[in-house]
């Protein structure tokens, strides 16, 4: 079995507003093992994207702690990617240019970091936009470079945060059948946010449904379906029935 590469434990968050103390995260335990793909799935604002800030390090908990590979996390790092919905390309910068940039900023050599991020350009179906602007370039392109630019960084763990909610519904099932095969070729511990139930059950090895605020884990399912997945196999059915039934209803 696939070591543990992320854990947290006993998990809270807090924020003081006018009105007082906000909790959104309650008391949350969980460990993702090596080349996992998990899903957090629950309706809107029940704190799933507070839970991958804190996961990555981009906020720090009230109480409770954060490991990756054993060691605590205290601050975003190079080894804990983040993509988000909207893609903050670098907008004077080509498809190439941003892929290769983390890469670049540690020095690696010209020739080098080129042919990584052509692998990643390649692996994404970006072959011959590689001189192309972000201005020029469609939603779904844009978060191809954002995938690409990703994984050109090598993070142990690469957190995305409902990457495909702004596309349109034809272009978000084809980055979901995109992000499936990329997955299952370069098998990156992946942690992903989502409130669509079809997106959860194509994507995961397991899904851990959120209650609303605060939140805690209500369910975990471990998604035992062979990939890729049918979205009208009957078993795929099923689980999309019982896992719609046990999700707060949006705040």
């Amino acid at each position: 079995m696939d070591r543990i590469i992320l854990e947290c434990s006993h998990l809270s968050k807090s924020y003081q507003t006018p009105e007082g103390t906000k909790r959104v995260i309650e008391d949350i335990s969980l460990q993702v093992r090596e080349n996992e793909f998990v899903v957090l799935f629950g309706a809107g604002q029940c704190g799933k994207t507070t839970m991958i800030n804190l996961l990555s390090g981009l906020e720090l908990p009230t109480s409770g702690t954060v490991t990756v590979n054993d060691k605590p996390v205290t601050g975003p790092g190079p080894e804990r990617g983040v993509i988000y919905q909207t893609i903050s390309l670098f907008p004077w910068l080509t498809a190439m240019g941003n892929v290769e940039y983390g890469p670049k900023v540690r020095g690696m050599r010209k020739k080098e970091r080129r042919a990584l991020a052509q692998r990643y350009i390649n692996l994404v179906g970006l072959q011959g936009f590689e001189h192309t602007y972000p201005v020029k370039l469609s939603g779904g392109m844009k978060q191809r470079v954002g995938i690409a630019r990703a994984y050109c960084n090598n993070p142990v763990v690469l957190f995305m945060d409902e990457p495909f909610g702004a596309l349109d519904a034809q272009t978000r099932y084809l980055m979901q059948k995109e992000l499936e095969k990329i997955w299952g070729q370069e098998k990156k511990t992946v942690i992903f946010v989502t409130n669509n139930i079809e997106e959860a059950l194509y994507l995961a090895d397991r899904i851990v449904v959120m209650k609303n605020c605060p939140s805690t884990i209500k369910k975990e399912y471990v998604i035992d379906l062979p990939r890729p997945r049918d979205y009208v196999d009957p078993e795929f059915l099923r689980l999309r029935k019982e896992i719609t039934a046990i999700v707060d209803k949006t705040l």
